[in-house]
């Protein structure tokens, strides 16, 4: 008889049940495969912040070496020139010798943390130096400047070739990010940091207009004309100013035609600047000086603001910063004043919005976007990073955020072990639930840094402890001339915060 059909004297199957029999089963082998994985799994990274070592030049004992950020030596210092870094969360370390300071010349090697060469066959590998408005300095990411006989071409942190060897020279363009300036046959273009050519070498010379790259930049011809050609590679304004000042705004520009400047767009001149020169232009404003002083005129050449202040600068909005009486203060597009005019110096950080103003120079009205004054203090640390103002008031640092808003040590620096805390004069320290960790015997101290090391100051000198309350660096730093207090493990920040290294000299 047969069994593909059923019948109705048969039992019919309790699809519940073997669906929960068959689920068990699917469970079983599911927990058995995890328990192998778990048995054979290697063990997972720690999430301890340390986790994340950025790198530091050392100094001590007269030569140059690598630490990480947990005070390890990465490099032994063993070199007589500083061991430059070019991005500090990577193990890329230029390393310089055979100098011979007579003829000029010398050696680089590039190591990673293995202390292994990673980057061969060239005579010279070096880092790009750029530099701000005032004069600080970076590394531009993510290339080198390598040489090989008497030309340079770049490479990138692998030693991948980015731009062939076969230029006169190579160097940023100063004040402007993802900018190389090229030389070749005596002329001059342009590159970004990838190597992508932005200009030929066809121009006598390239300035930047701004330092956003994003803005172009200004070239000059044989013929001394003046043009613009933007980072897209195309041309703005064909060459045909006899200048172009390195000032940009709404689309703005300012030219020369002949011995007149003018303000121009892309197209055409739009008017005569006469007797005033630009300074700023920004939301279609135009902050302007002349032998009366600064004021604002329109896109359309109109008087906006007459030229009676000593200084004027863009802060937000219709907002400007002023300067009357050698004293600063905030006015608007109406003429009216929003903030008195007390202060000996006043600036609006951007990134954070808010307005710093000193009346001492020391202590600081920190105002908000309502020009509504929010704190006074000593302004002692800006983290944009972490969204929180560091602020001394009287004998006591305070914390806040963007919006003013006070915030506790614990929620500015959650990942620390310890938390600064005064009592009766004396600075320690505790943990997260308040309990004493290091008792009350500093005269001044820091928070932890990012890799657990603490700044401690006791009869008039500095060391450091560790992330459980050790002294790890003595107590006999002065560090008088020192901007930055910080140190990591036995090393201390430099005095030149610039160069960016560490040493355990006194």
């Amino acid at each position: 008889m047969s069994r593909g059909k059923r019948y109705d004297g048969e039992k019919k199957l309790n699809l519940k049940k073997v669906f929960a029999v068959i689920l068990v089963f699917i469970v079983l082998i599911m927990f058995v495969i995890v328990i192998q994985k778990l048995l054979t799994a290697k063990p997972a990274a720690t999430s301890d912040k340390v986790s994340e070592l950025n790198y530091y030049a050392v100094y001590t004992k007269d030569k140059w070496g690598v630490i990480d950020g947990s005070g390890k030596t990465i490099i032994e210092p063993t070199y007589e020139e500083m061991i430059v870094i070019p991005d500090s969360t990577k193990p890329v370390f230029l390393c310089t010798e055979q100098v011979d300071y007579q003829a000029g010349t010398y050696h680089t090697k590039v190591l990673n943390e293995k202390n292994e060469e990673i980057i061969n066959g060239y005579d010279q590998v070096e880092s790009i130096q750029n530099y701000d408005a005032s004069n600080n300095m970076w590394y531009e990411k993510n290339v080198l400047r390598v040489k090989k006989g008497d030309k340079y071409g770049l490479v990138d942190f692998t030693g991948k070739t980015l731009l062939a060897y076969e230029y006169d020279f190579i160097e940023a363009l100063k004040g402007t990010s993802n900018s190389l300036l090229t030389q070749k046959d005596g002329k001059y273009g342009l590159v970004d940091n990838t190597g992508k050519v932005i200009i030929p070498n066809e121009y006598k010379q390239i300035l930047a207009i701004s330092d956003k790259y994003e803005n172009g930049y200004i070239v000059v011809n044989d013929e001394n004309k003046y043009g613009i050609i933007g980072y897209n590679t195309k041309t703005v304004i064909e060459p045909r100013y006899d200048e172009i000042k390195p000032i940009y705004g709404n689309n703005l520009y300012v030219v020369k035609e002949g011995d007149t400047w003018k303000i121009a767009n892309a197209e055409n001149p739009l008017f005569d600047l006469g007797q005033n020169e630009v300074q700023e232009i920004n939301s279609g404003n135009i902050i302007i000086s002349n032998t009366d002083g600064y004021g604002i005129i329109n896109s359309s050449g109109e008087e906006v603001i007459p030229a009676t202040y000593q200084d004027l600068s863009y802060a937000f909005g219709e907002y400007y910063i002023a300067k009357k009486d050698d004293k600063y203060g905030i006015i608007n597009l109406k003429k009216e004043t929003k903030v008195d005019f007390t202060y000996t110096s006043l600036v609006y950080r951007k990134d954070e919005d808010f307005l710093e103003g000193s009346k001492d120079d020391i202590t600081s009205d920190l105002l908000n976007h309502d020009f509504e004054i929010k704190v006074t203090g000593i302004l002692s640390e800006v983290n944009t990073e972490r969204g929180y103002l560091k602020v001394r008031v009287g004998d006591e640092y305070q914390y806040y955020n963007f919006k003013f808003e006070p915030k506790q040590s614990t929620e500015v620096y959650p990942e620390n072990t310890l938390f600064l805390s005064k009592k009766d004069g004396k600075y320690g320290y505790v943990d997260k639930n308040g309990v004493v960790v290091v008792n009350y015997i500093y005269e001044d101290a820091m928070e932890q840094n990012k890799y657990g090391f603490a700044a401690v100051k006791k009869d008039g000198k500095w060391g450091a402890i560790d992330k459980e309350g050790k002294e790890v660096a003595p107590l006999t730093h002065s560090m008088e001339n020192n901007l930055i207090i910080d140190f990591i493990g036995k090393y201390h920040l430099a005095e030149d915060i610039n160069a960016n290294y560490y040493t355990d000299a006194e």
